[in-house]
């Protein structure tokens, strides 16, 4: 099956970025950065996306890179107030820290969104996705900390405020208008963006 050459043309615009992080990974899994690995770098990104053929992954085609800024920014700062505060949890003597599995379910039906969010949430200590239900788009996430109600409803609106930054940061202009009418947009302050 062949399609114009303009549809190729398009088709690998569309998935340039990969093809361009592939060969970036590779040279960062060397720990080199020279012509030859490079040069290794793109036969082995050449094999993978034929040999290994998926369905071409759909970019949005939008970047916020202010957005994409304060999404990084912001995940810095939950890292390490994460991370403090499970040191505390672990160190504190006077009771154990509840854990508990929950249930969020992503207001975006898209696989990379979803994928970015679930990313996202188990690199921030205190937190681990377990199951990922692509169907009904919900991420199941085992945290700790969680002594209530109102903590697990603090946890899974801290994971759709890093839906709603991905969203802002690479999202459609149809995802961010979906994030913006639902409401829940970040977490309130006070919240802790985990």
């Amino acid at each position: 099956m062949s399609g114009s050459p303009r549809t190729h043309r398009s088709t690998l615009w569309v998935q340039l970025p990969f093809f361009l992080w592939l060969i970036a990974l590779w040279m960062l899994l060397w720990g080199q950065f020279t012509v030859l690995a490079f040069i290794t770098g793109l036969a082995v990104a050449v094999v993978v996306t034929r040999v290994f053929r998926l369905p071409p992954v759909e970019l949005s085609g939008r970047v916020n890179v202010w957005y994409g800024l304060v999404f990084v920014v912001t995940f810095l700062a939950a890292l390490v107030r994460g991370s403090l505060l499970v040191a505390w949890q672990v160190l504190d003597p006077r009771k154990l820290p509840g854990t508990a599995i929950i249930a969020v379910p992503l207001r975006v039906d898209d696989d990379l969104i979803m994928t970015h969010t679930g990313v996202t949430a188990s690199l921030i200590p205190g937190s681990l996705i377990v199951e990922a239900d692509r169907e009904r788009r919900v991420l199941y996430l085992h945290v700790i900390g969680v002594d209530s109600d109102a903590d697990v409803e603090k946890q899974r609106r801290a994971v759709l405020g890093w839906e709603a930054r991905i969203v802002r940061a690479v999202g459609s202009r149809g995802q961010l208008e979906l994030i913006r009418r639902s409401g829940i947009d970040t977490p309130r302050k006070g919240g802790a963006p985990t």
